[in-house]
């Protein structure tokens, strides 16, 4: 499949942040809902006088409802002679035009072969948790989930360490049809900071819809208690959604950063990213 952008175009890198607490996920939606997406393509739409023309933007990872971001990254193709007229102010015009709750950071023309979400190797999303009696800090409420039992984050680092490497994690994912569930779990782990905080670092090829806040839901279970280090691993093994699995709530989650191979790597990285994946052994192609 060719990406190749359009005569007359050029790719823009975005790297953004923003808080998802009052946005209804990345993606635009019917029904005016709003979203990151949304509140972008009007600003960039503003800026550079485009009048009814919006420039879609494609995004590393669609953050759902909730969740936030640190280190997002999207792609625009803009007609070279609004990019070369704009350029220079278009940061500064986007900080004035945006709502505060979402930020663009820079901008730049992509390297060729460049694809926010196909080109990607990795996403790094951390998850933070505190059972502290009290409860969460009310200058972090809207960034830790608060969680009423005490947890121990050696057992949920050991229950982890079975998850990592490439797995079916239908388990683990909301099931969305003709999507592929087998991913990369690169990296899974727990660690509690000085303010008691425990922050879960969840690094992947790529992620199924719900799959972080599933596997966190998991290794809370057995964090407090409620499982042995081994169930989550069982329940990935049995390849069917648990009940008892459950989908954390999304403020806790944040999609810190996103990582891209070196330039010449990029197309390559593109076309692969786009191939159906099946596991060593499986039936089944495409």
């Amino acid at each position: 499949m060719s990406d190749e952008v359009e005569p007359g175009f050029v790719r823009v890198r975005l790297d953004l942040s923003y808080d998802g607490s009052a946005f209804s996920g990345w993606a635009k939606q019917a029904g005016g809902r709003r979203t990151v997406q949304g509140e972008v393509e009007d600003a960039l739409r503003t800026v550079t006088r485009s009048r009814e023309t919006t420039y879609e933007l494609t995004v590393a990872g669609r953050t759902d409802a909730g969740v936030h971001a640190r280190g997002q990254v999207a792609h625009v193709d803009l007609p070279e002679g609004l990019w070369a007229e704009h350029r220079e102010k278009l940061l500064k015009r986007l900080a004035g035009r945006l709502p505060k709750d979402v930020r663009v950071w820079s901008l730049r023309e992509a390297p060729s072969g460049f694809n926010a979400r196909f080109s990607a190797v990795w996403r790094r999303y951390a998850y933070r948790v505190t059972d502290n009696p009290g409860g969460v800090d009310p200058l972090l409420r809207s960034h830790v989930l608060w969680h009423d039992w005490p947890l121990d984050v050696d057992a949920m680092n050991e229950a982890a360490r079975p998850l990592l490497g490439e797995h079916d994690f239908a388990a683990y994912c909301k099931k969305r049809d003709g999507a592929t569930t087998i991913r990369t779990l690169q990296e899974l782990s727990l660690a509690r900071g000085e303010d008691g905080v425990i922050t879960a670092t969840v690094r992947a090829d790529a992620f199924c819809h719900n799959m972080v806040r599933s596997l966190i839901g998991a290794l809370l279970f057995v964090g407090d208690g409620h499982r042995g280090t081994d169930w989550p691993g069982k329940v990935l093994a049995a390849g069917v959604r648990d009940s008892a699995v459950h989908v954390v709530r999304p403020h806790g989650l944040t999609l810190e950063q996103v990582g891209y191979p070196a330039d010449e790597l990029l197309a390559a990285r593109n076309k692969e990213a786009r191939n159906r994946r099946s596991l060593p052994g499986a039936a089944g192609c495409c």
